[in-house]
């Protein structure tokens, strides 16, 4: 066992992650799949959009019978025919040819770009001009041009979004595999203690970090189990940390992760079969006495009972493990990040990479990044923050108006 609070740098905790496995897979109806991530590359059955189509209402035509068009030499181009959204065209188009269409309808034979309307004008029934050239392609989407046949429309670890969903709907899928949503225990430990529900007394403190903690494992697309208050005592906490593991794919323990004396997080864990503490102390500010074990094949987090603390080190090492469990190919909160400026001077200590809330503000000349001020125990900085900014270990501090990235929260 590690020795106590021999810290480990956060980056180093971080790529911990690709020794846990991800979840098994599922396969769900489409209309389910919003919000959970892909499990295998989805390969396109079919070509999409399936068939050359406009783009603009216009004329179809095929290019070269424009080319050298203008306003004062006019294209003269013989109708031969009509197609509208749905139709399969019964006619082909010539040289010195086109066809009127739709957006959306299908090109007809011997076609292959589309003069807008906006650049044409009607001489009779049967002849236009048109005004402008075009390029073979303009104006159209070729058959295959968004996703090709037997290609990968969508890779394996890809969170699905409505535009996902969109873009399987479109290739006639029904049915998705998917990553199971990870299982995360939460326990909150403490003789301090009481359910949010309950009359606070002097000396207590409510629950908060089961919420707080539940919230953000929602956010990751894990599905939380609050197992409730455990008091400090070894025989409950060893029990309720067995039942934890063998119900979930990750644990999360707030509270007893600190020096205090009547701490028995490290103690349980030792009364655990096959498990090993892999970090003890994490060398950033707030979070720094954060635990993380292996229990099994589970990833198994002791988190400080300081509520901010506990959100800090959430966002900064332990969402990257709920990114791996979920089956992610990138972890999500370096998809999140915005580029600002910083509004004033920020101190921090060498040698810990402290992460310092702030509220954004979009001026004239972009994002800049204001730090929120007070004790950093207060739950309302937490709230009132846009996101954090990570200040690296080797930096004493960074200067009003230096560039930084913010980390949404």
């Amino acid at each position: 066992m590690k020795n106590f609070f021999q810290v480990t740098a956060p980056d180093d905790v971080i790529a911990m992650a690709n020794d846990f496995s991800p979840v098994k897979m599922e396969k769900i109806p489409l209309n389910q799949a919003h919000g959970r991530v892909l499990g295998m590359d989805f390969i396109s059955p079919e070509d999409l959009p399936g068939f050359t189509r406009a783009t603009m209402d216009g004329y179809a035509v095929k290019a070269s019978s424009t080319f050298g068009a203008s306003e004062s030499g006019p294209a003269f181009l013989t109708i031969a025919g009509s197609v509208t959204m749905g139709d399969v065209p019964g006619f082909s188009v010539g040289p010195g040819q086109a066809a009127r269409i739709s957006t959306g309808a299908m090109l007809p034979d011997g076609t292959d770009a589309v003069v807008m309307i906006e650049h044409t004008q009607v001489l009779d029934d049967t002849t236009i001009e048109a005004y402008k050239s075009v390029a073979p392609g303009q104006h159209v989407i070729l058959s295959n041009e968004d996703i090709a046949r037997d290609q990968p429309a969508l890779t394996a670890g890809t969170d699905i979004r409505s535009q996902e969903v969109g873009l399987l709907a479109a290739l006639g899928c029904e049915a998705v595999t998917v990553f199971k949503k990870p299982v995360v225990s939460i326990i909150s430990t403490g003789d301090e203690i009481v359910a949010v529900g309950q009359p606070l007394p002097p000396g207590k403190i409510r629950d908060v970090n089961a919420y707080t903690l539940a919230g953000f494992v929602t956010d990751a697309g894990g599905e939380p189990v609050c197992l409730g208050i455990v008091e400090d005592d070894f025989d409950k906490m060893l029990a309720v940390c067995r039942q934890a593991l063998s119900q979930s794919d990750m644990v999360l323990i707030s509270g007893g992760s600190s020096m205090g004396t009547r701490d028995l997080t490290v103690q349980v864990l030792a009364a655990l079969p096959d498990t090993e503490v892999l970090v003890h102390g994490i060398s950033i500010s707030p979070g720094k006495p954060t635990i993380l074990a292996r229990a099994g094949n589970q990833p198994f987090w002791g988190l400080p009972g300081q509520i901010t603390s506990a959100m800090v080190a959430f966002t900064a090492v332990v969402r990257p493990f709920v990114d791996r469990l979920a089956g992610r190919t990138r972890h999500r909160r370096e998809a999140f990040r915005l580029s600002a400026r910083l509004t004033r001077n920020v101190a921090s200590v060498q040698g810990r990479v402290d992460y310092v809330r702030v509220r954004l503000e979009k001026r004239d000349d972009g994002l800049w990044a204001e730090p929120i001020l007070g004790k950093s125990g207060l739950i309302s900085t937490m709230v009132k923050a846009d996101g954090l900014v990570a200040i690296g270990m080797h930096v004493e501090g960074m200067e009003k108006g230096d560039p930084v990235d913010v980390i949404a929260l």
